[in-house]
């Protein structure tokens, strides 16, 4: 049984790092137009990224089996984002975009399954990776943050822009499930918004208390000791540009996440503070406005965010949410199948079939 399960394990690590090598990475770029097929570098996968002037799209060169194209923009302020797109179906199938939590990115495990379930329901993934997320420092002192979706925005014009007709949802991930349930608040009933559905997974709701309950108990000191050592990577490999906008040194003992968000996240984004960052980005203060179908996948044994938090009558009042609160899964777990012998990731597969079944495409019940 023993040799069984870490035959299991292994099979399972092997799939997710094939989902990974079928990745194809398009960067997005802001600011003045690139110059026509200028060389941008080697992706991660070894393929080389040709840029085009005007956003429509460019080839993938190297040793890519598929002929693998990847689809560029620009916009405003000299920064980019990186993409990571599966191979494009032979025929034309509803996208779908991915967005990953708190110093996470589209090569996490959990990004990889939701990725690998998408396909199996006929939809095309596409993992989002928020700035400075993909592996290279971003270029501005703006990064990302639980409210930002300035940078989703134009993402999903873009590839409405490029791929028109097709039906558009999209799945976020803790940090990533609350920007983009604030950017479905926004949206609200948008005549001609592009998304038709979404899900969200182990949603920070309110991260006010949410950053309270990192800084208490085992695992939100664990999380928190984590999430800082990252954090504070960044800052070091920024600390030129970012000097002339915070005091690095100061961001570099912060300890907390609280700390971090008053100290560097607020200032960078134009909040006052950590509190007026918490009150102006929580997702729950947006649920009422959601106006597409959507699926929030959340439970209540939560170490981000204390069960009393979780806004439970609001999700009942508004009949575009599904609300699904399990009493177990932590925090993007949910994890099934013949515990502890044969895990089974939940979640993932429960929000592609969701978004298959509203996106058209649904091959199983």
């Amino acid at each position: 049984m023993v040799a069984g399960s870490a035959c299991h394990a292994q099979q399972t690590v092997q799939q997710l790092g094939l989902v990974q090598q079928r990745l194809r990475r398009a960067r997005v770029h802001h600011g003045a137009a690139v110059q026509h097929g200028r060389h941008i570098g080697d992706g991660q996968d070894g393929l080389r990224v040709l840029l085009d002037d005007d956003g429509a799209q460019a080839l993938l060169a190297g040793d890519a089996a598929d002929g693998a194209q990847v689809h560029l923009a620009g916009a405003e302020d000299g920064d980019f984002i990186d993409l990571d797109f599966m191979p494009e179906p032979q025929s034309p199938r509803p996208i779908v975009l991915v967005l990953h939590g708190l110093e996470g990115s589209t090569r996490r495990s959990y990004v990889l399954t939701t990725l690998a379930a998408l396909e199996a329901q006929g939809l095309w993934g596409v993992g989002f990776n928020f700035r400075s997320c993909s592996g290279e420092p971003n270029r501005t002192t703006r990064s990302y943050h639980s409210g930002e979706t300035g940078d989703l925005a134009h993402v999903l014009a873009m590839l409405a822009k490029r791929f028109p007709g097709r039906p558009m949802g999209a799945v976020g991930f803790s940090l990533g499930g609350n920007a983009l349930l604030k950017y479905l608040g926004e949206v609200g009933g948008t005549e001609g918004a592009p998304l038709r559905a979404a899900a969200a997974i182990s949603i920070p709701f309110d991260l006010a208390a949410g950053a309270r309950m990192l800084e208490t108990g085992l695992m939100g000191r664990v999380y928190t000791f984590y999430f800082m050592r990252m954090l504070r990577r960044k800052t070091s490999l920024k600390r030129e540009i970012l000097r002339e906008a915070v005091d690095v040194d100061a961001v570099l003992r912060a300890k907390t996440l609280r700390a971090f968000d008053e100290l560097a996240t607020a200032p960078l984004h134009g909040f006052t503070g950590a509190e007026d960052y918490y009150a102006r980005s929580s997702s729950a203060g947006f649920l009422s406005r959601i106006r597409v179908p959507t699926l929030l996948l959340h439970s209540l044994d939560d170490p981000f965010l204390p069960a009393h938090a979780v806004p439970t009558d609001a999700v009942s009042r508004n009949p575009a949410l599904t609300g699904v609160f399990t009493r177990r899964g932590g925090h993007v777990g949910f994890i099934g199948g013949g515990l502890p012998l044969r895990p089974r990731p939940w979640a993932e597969g429960e929000a592609a079939r969701f978004l298959a079944h509203h996106l058209g495409t649904a091959t199983s019940p």
